[in-house]
């Protein structure tokens, strides 16, 4: 090694080592983007001197009712502009923030208050019914309730609780916050939305947060001031760290409240939007609005996309429309997207549109921030980039959790053979890209054949009638599980079950043809995930 045997005075010191965190983007960009628009929703517009000045009395208003370095303090709060400031003014004071679903039951709500140990909540006063409930359900005291009202949107505060500019005004706009002494200090908790049992909590650190920013940038080809609309929800692996990137490269930040068609074409038109990340279900939504919900736009738009594969047929109706769409891929456990479908140009570029939205609908590559993507058996052996062989995705790099709160079983069992495991089953192609067959729940198993969800649901939404399907199993005397589709029809289309059967035995083998079709609307989380465990009971019940 050399000289390298000797590094005597080479130590880390306060002049050339800084723990790494994303408090340290928007600290910069009051400096050097002051007059920049920071955060818009409606009339209230902050520039980035505003908004750090804001997260600082929040910060400092936080420390005045007793929150203490490495409390919990948590939020039921839509991607309004005091959701946006939580994530940087509860890490500000050394707490942790905990964005939670607002569109949780009230009993998994208590779950989470008692499980975190929240000693103070930021409730929209929407969500303030649930709040109250929840805190009731629990064993002693819960946390303290601080009342964000929105006037704009109707919901005005209720006059029991001190309320959120309240707090800020008790705030101290000079508070020196109080930044990690070690990167891996505790920056944020997330709850994971398990279909069976209690949700895990997912503990994040400021260095992968921090890291997450940076790769971010690159994968998407950022350059300085985007305007990024907030579509996926802060309580979903924090927006995928989008609202802590922000101030990197001084962008602005377009709330959303509802995210309807009308409110993104709106954006698009009017607040001239040009970044935004949502599931396949947003994309859905843009494909199929009404006439009078559009708005014209003369700049191409690039879109994140992740939860679920999108849909061949659906990716080449939207990049029709003005939108540029990479697919993404991760999960609460990596912080969100750890994996790009990197669009390599040269022979992709002279493919038809079926051909690009296939290459389109990969889930693609490691991002800047993590170890190259494996996929491995259930004896954690690397199996063969051919592009056929299934296993399971393993991730591996900064940008992965410390870990599930209070549950080292589950964390060892998660990190076994030195990866994440992810649960989903996918293939590697032998170009490394990684292509998802299926979460490994998801599989049915008709006659001994495996059949992919996915595949089928691809199919189907290729149909002109078909708005959105789903797949699951349905248990069968003769073959054990064969595909039952569940579908929701554009308007006015008709429920044509056999005419619907047919078109999908234009391209599918006999058995992965659906048996059955069941015409519904599909019950979804709020990020827009289809929540096939209640579509298993309802086939089971067929």
């Amino acid at each position: 090694m050399g000289w390298m045997t000797d590094e005597t005075g080479l130590e880390k010191t306060a002049a050339n080592y800084v723990p790494l965190s994303p408090l340290s983007h928007l600290r910069r960009a009051a400096q050097v983007f002051p007059d920049h628009l920071a955060v818009s929703y409606g009339a209230h517009r902050k520039t980035y001197a505003q908004y750090h000045e804001r997260c600082s009395r929040l910060a400092s208003g936080l420390v005045k009712i007793g929150i203490k370095p490495g409390d919990v303090v948590a939020t039921l709060i839509p991607n309004l502009p005091a959701q946006a400031e939580a994530h940087f003014g509860v890490p500000a004071c050394s707490a942790v923030l905990n964005t939670i679903n607002t569109r949780l039951d009230v009993g998994t709500v208590a779950y989470i208050f008692a499980h975190g140990e929240a000693k103070a909540v930021l409730v929209d006063s929407q969500f303030l019914d649930l709040a109250e409930a929840a805190v009731s359900e629990m064993d002693g005291d819960g946390p303290r309730i601080i009342e964000v009202p929105d006037d704009a949107a109707g919901w005005h505060a209720s006059g029991r609780y001190m309320t959120y500019e309240d707090l800020l005004a008790s705030g101290d706009a000079d508070f020196d916050w109080i930044m990690p002494q070690d990167e891996w200090e505790s920056l944020a908790l997330n709850y994971t939305s398990g279909t069976t049992g209690r949700p895990k909590g997912v503990v994040y650190h400021h260095r992968g947060a921090y890291l997450m920013t940076m790769g971010t940038v690159i994968s998407w080809r950022m350059t300085l001031h985007p305007i990024f609309m907030a579509i996926v929800p802060l309580f979903h692996c924090n927006g995928w760290n989008h609202t802590w990137m922000m101030p990197v490269i001084g962008g602005t930040l377009v709330c959303c409240r509802d995210v309807t068609a009308p409110a993104i074409y709106n954006a698009i038109h009017y607040e001239g939007v040009t970044h935004f990340g949502g599931a396949p279900i947003v994309l859905n939504t843009l494909v199929n609005a009404l006439d009078e919900d559009r708005r014209t736009f003369d700049h191409r738009v690039e879109v994140f996309t992740a939860g679920a594969p999108p849909a061949p047929a659906t990716l080449t109706k939207i990049e029709d429309l003005g939108f540029n769409v990479t697919q993404v891929y991760g999960l609460t456990e990596t912080y969100g997207h750890v994996t790009e479908c990197y669009w390599k140009g040269g022979d992709w570029d002279a493919l038809d549109k079926p051909g690009v939205a296939a290459i389109k609908a990969r889930q693609g590559v490691a991002m800047p921030m993590m170890e190259p993507v494996v996929i491995r058996d259930s004896d954690q052996n690397v199996l063969p980039m051919d592009g056929v062989t299934q296993g399971e995705i393993a991730l591996r790099g900064n940008s992965v959790m410390k870990g599930y709160l209070k549950n080292p079983e589950a964390t060892a069992e998660a990190f076994k053979g030195g990866y994440f495991n992810s649960g989903d089953i996918a293939v590697q192609h032998p170009d490394t890209y990684v292509q998802i067959a299926d979460r490994a729940k998801d599989i049915i198993i008709s006659g001994g054949e495996n059949i992919s969800s996915v595949e089928v649901e691809g199919v189907l939404m290729g149909h002109p009638d078909v708005s959105l399907a789903a797949v699951v199993a349905k248990p069968d005397d003769k073959w054990g599980e064969v595909p039952c589709a569940f579908v929701e029809l554009k308007p006015g289309a008709p429920a044509d079950e056999a005419a619907l059967i047919a078109f999908a035995r234009e391209t599918l083998a006999g058995f992965k043809t659906p048996k059955m079709i069941v015409f519904q609307d599909l019950p979804k989380t709020s990020t827009g995930k289809i929540q096939k465990f209640e579509l298993r009971e309802i086939a089971a019940a067929l």
